[in-house]
């Protein structure tokens, strides 16, 4: 279980593509990891911040027990 006390930030990205990407590696290398989520509720020509594109409007941050961390960095240099 992954807790605040226990994991360490291991990358943050604002695309959907590469977050699942992510997801798929650590889950084929039985990396336990939490996933936060952040984004803008308003995406849409109307509301939103002018000139930022849609796919930046959701960040991606992901967490890996502290124990796991350099082997997670090592499996994600070479695979994503």
């Amino acid at each position: 279980m992954i807790t605040i006390f226990n994991r360490k930030e291991l990358c943050i990205t604002y695309s959907m593509e590469e977050q699942a990407k992510i997801r798929d590696v650590l889950s084929s290398y039985n990396i336990d990891y939490s996933l936060s989520t952040l984004g803008n509720l308003h995406i849409s020509n109307s509301r939103g911040v002018p000139g930022m594109q849609d796919f930046t409007q959701t960040q991606y941050k992901f967490y890996v027990k502290k124990s796991d961390y350099e082997e997670a960095i090592a499996i994600l240099n070479g695979k994503v």
